[in-house]
């Protein structure tokens, strides 16, 4: 059965002000375009603005610079995006990833689990594990031995957390992650790779969220390290002895090879590659595709990948493109024989 919240409860777990009826039911959050009368939208962005004449939202969360727009019941707020984002949370239907300590789970004698510990079907956690109390673990999970998992953190289906592994609490690891595994370490002896054990582990810190299938291998020697608040998008892949710090966002596809240390308070967009070794300061943007081979040492907004054009346009750029060195020759050709003209003026 749905769950109805009135308009009144809605804007006081928000601290907002509410102008209209207090009764207004509400079932659930909805876009301004598709909204029904028992749905709550928000207006986030101004060129969404014109929607709000023909949406039929029984209440909209929007500004006060943006309030006299609307004439429908309104919950008025400082940050209206910050404030749909609280209260998804607030009326958040996601399942659990397990309801109870499955009888198919198989937990190691010497594993040791905290109150309230919820560990679903085929499950494994290995001798030594730490699970902390509330902690959510889904369907054919692993944790290996003497990994730590802090309270209130969940996994979903499919997780992997390799031995000595340390979670921190409230995070959240989405289907196929894999937290651990070894990093990519080899020496080459007369044309033969010898493998490199990797010695170090993975800590991570408080309310980290990871996407789906992304990656975080363990050090080579010492640890690689997430911090608090970091949230790492899907099919991520961080590699051994890397470091991220507070509060630090990448999107999906994103690369950062080995011994990469990003600061605090950074976005990294999209299909981003870092080469190894290098650091990038706190509050760096990095915009989707670009090749980071370098440090970054100032804060501000970096890009590299080439948006895209037609076909034709393309083709044209990358014919100038290969002909720069030619073009610059030509140029300095033409430098000199300017200076010899001014020369011979004199």
């Amino acid at each position: 059965m749905t769950k109805q919240y009135t308009l009144s409860q809605l804007a006081d777990y928000l601290g907002a002000s509410l102008e209209g009826s207090a009764d207004q039911p509400i079932v659930k959050i909805a876009t301004l375009a598709n909204a029904k009368s028992q749905d709550i939208a928000f207006l986030a962005n101004k060129k969404y603005r014109s929607q709000l004449e023909s949406t039929e939202a029984g209440a909209v969360i929007l500004s006060a610079d943006e309030a006299e727009y609307f004439t429908g019941n309104k919950v008025i707020c400082d940050n209206p995006y910050v404030a749909y984002a609280k209260l998804a949370q607030y009326m958040d239907t996601t399942p659990s990833a397990a309801s109870n300590i499955h009888a198919s789970a198989c937990i190691d004698n010497e594993a040791t689990l905290g109150e309230n510990v919820k560990v679903a079907a085929n499950a494994v956690i290995e001798s030594g594990a730490i699970i902390g109390d509330n902690v959510e673990i889904g369907p054919g999970c692993f944790i290996g031995k003497n990994a730590r998992i802090g309270a209130n953190t969940k996994l979903w289906a499919n997780v992997t957390i390799y031995h000595e592994v340390v979670i921190g609490e409230q995070c959240l690891f989405q289907s196929g992650t894999v937290i651990g595994s070894d990093g990519f370490g080899y020496a080459n002896e007369s044309g033969e790779w010898v493998k490199i054990p990797q010695i170090g582990t993975v800590v991570i810190g408080n309310r980290v969220e990871v996407g789906a299938c992304t990656s975080i291998d363990r050090g080579a020697i010492d640890d690689t390290i997430i911090h608090d608040n970091v949230i790492l998008d899907n099919q991520i892949q961080i590699a051994h002895n890397v470091e991220i710090g507070y509060g630090t966002a990448i999107a999906g596809c994103t690369v950062l090879a080995g011994s990469v240390k990003i600061g605090k308070y950074c976005q990294i967009g999209g299909m981003v590659a870092i080469n190894g070794h290098n650091e990038v300061c706190d509050g760096v943007v990095i915009t989707g595709m670009s090749m980071v081979t370098k440090g970054i040492t100032k804060p501000g907004v970096y890009s590299s990948g080439m948006p895209h054009t037609t076909n034709k346009e393309w083709r044209k750029s990358i014919a100038h493109l290969r002909n720069l060195s030619d073009f610059k020759a030509r140029i300095k050709a033409l430098e000199s024989l300017t200076a010899q003209l001014q020369h011979t003026d004199k």
